[in-house]
């Protein structure tokens, strides 16, 4: 089978590899939708020769698909063939008390494995991974949704699970990329008014499409002042950054009413403060690291019984000859989701 692969320098190929079989405990899943997420990014723009950009894995976190294979040792009430599911993308001990939570990523006995960057990833036909991964698909969820839900917006839900019961507050989202679009739609569904903030005036549009009361450009107004504005000098109670940009993390502080909490999903950014500025505030300042496996189904569910439309959010589907093209286009950071999409019933 083919499956694409990160070159770093902006260049990702297609390359040749044995098409997989499942071992004890392991299915293969026939992949159906493979999204493109901005932790991505990381990789695809990373030097070339660096750990994960040695062409050695196949890229791709975010598969939703069919089980086509079923290992030994796998019960046929966890897995069958012809299951619709999603993979929750991290593979741990499976005995420690964080996996045995529902969180592999937070392994405490064993270096936790990263589909995509540690193990042959979702941008392929097909994915091999431990049983225990798989979450069920609800027949009411397209693969593209089971996709963005594998990692984009299951991040989303688990940052808003961080900041609490978000109904009937007033949150600002920092950040409208995937991520950031996502937490607008779910804080929306979950009864939250969501001012969203975004440099990208398209982005922003999106955002208001998908239920913010309110949008903000950064550059073109000081993003602290107009969220005070907007709430009549109190600031909001709530902010969840999913930009990654320190300036956002500063303006997401700086906008907190007191007893204000604030939620840091995105990569790459600094948070700094001074504590005797902040100190009288009782704020609280936390992070999220994407969702567990049973926030992941949660969010499935809720996305299903809500009708959250969740496939509002992709605004670019591509085949997986047109991996090169897809990233080149998610490099521009411009746009909204995109996802590979395979042949299949």
């Amino acid at each position: 089978m083919q499956g694409a692969v990160f070159l770093g320098d902006r260049k990702v190929e297609l390359r040749e590899f044995p098409d997989p079989e499942p071992g004890p405990g392991e299915v293969v899943v026939a992949i159906r939708a493979s999204g493109l997420c901005g932790s991505d990014l990381h990789y695809y723009r990373d030097r070339p020769g660096a750990a994960t950009t040695t062409g050695k894995y196949v890229a791709g976190h975010e598969p939703a698909g069919v089980v086509h294979a079923v290992g030994p040792g796998v019960p046929a009430d966890v897995a069958a063939v012809g299951d619709r599911v999603m993979v929750h993308h991290y593979a741990g001990c499976t005995r420690c008390d964080h996996c045995r939570t529902g969180w592999p990523q937070m392994c405490s006995t064993a270096p936790t494995r990263v589909f995509g960057t540690h193990e042959h990833g979702a941008h392929a036909p097909f994915m091999r991974v431990p049983a225990a991964t798989l979450v069920p698909l609800d027949r009411a969820l397209g693969f593209a949704a089971g996709a963005a839900i594998g990692c984009g917006t299951g991040t989303a839900w688990g940052g808003l699970d961080r900041l609490g019961d978000v109904g009937g507050a007033t949150i600002a989202v920092f950040g409208q990329g995937p991520v950031g679009l996502s937490a607008t739609l779910l804080a929306t569904a979950r009864g939250a008014r969501v001012v969203a903030l975004d440099t990208e005036p398209a982005r922003l549009v999106r955002a208001r499409e998908l239920g913010a009361v309110a949008t903000i450009d950064p550059t073109a107004v000081r993003a602290a002042t107009a969220l005070r504005e907007l709430t009549g000098g109190a600031g909001v109670p709530l902010v969840l950054e999913t930009s990654g940009a320190s300036r956002a993390a500063s303006d997401g502080l700086a906008s907190l009413a007191p007893w204000g909490r604030m939620c840091v999903v995105g990569l790459g950014g600094e948070v700094r403060f001074d504590v005797l500025d902040l100190h009288r505030s009782q704020m609280t300042l936390m992070t999220s690291w994407s969702m567990s496996i049973v926030q992941m189904r949660r969010c499935a569910e809720f996305v299903a019984r809500n009708e959250v439309p969740i496939d509002d959010l992709f605004s670019h589907h591509w085949s997986l000859d047109q991996v090169a093209e897809a990233y080149e286009e998610f490099d521009k950071q411009s746009a909204g989701k995109g996802v590979i999409v395979f042949d299949g019933p």
